[in-house]
């Protein structure tokens, strides 16, 4: 066990850490709070898009835009359907809400 410390130790120059911080750096690492699942709204659209109906995600909050981007690809594969994310809102071809929906709860990111 001393091993990781001495490694550590030799990187700060020699500054040790106590025995309890070293225990709490530990514990912290190993329990990653899950990211909360925030309120969604679900829209379903067809004005604007030449009578072809579309589902719109919004409410990511303060989601990077990567971070949509990568959910709105999970759904896309999970779905079997096209779409794309931008602007914090994802938009998926068809009508999709409730299968949209059932797929998010199932898997959202931890």
């Amino acid at each position: 066990m001393e091993d990781w410390k001495d490694a550590l130790a030799a990187l700060r120059g020699g500054e040790e850490l106590p025995e309890e911080d070293a225990a709490s750096l530990e514990e912290s690492a190993t329990q990653a709070k899950p990211r909360k699942m925030p309120k969604l709204q679900f829209f379903y659209e067809k004005k604007g898009r030449a009578g072809k109906p579309a589902t719109i995600i919004a409410g990511f909050g303060d989601m990077s835009d990567d971070e949509i981007a990568d959910i709105a690809s999970m759904l896309k594969k999970k779905l079997g359907c096209g779409g794309s994310s931008r602007g914090g809102e994802i938009l998926l071809q068809g009508d999709r809400r409730e299968q949209a929906r059932k797929v998010l709860t199932e898997n959202w990111p931890r």
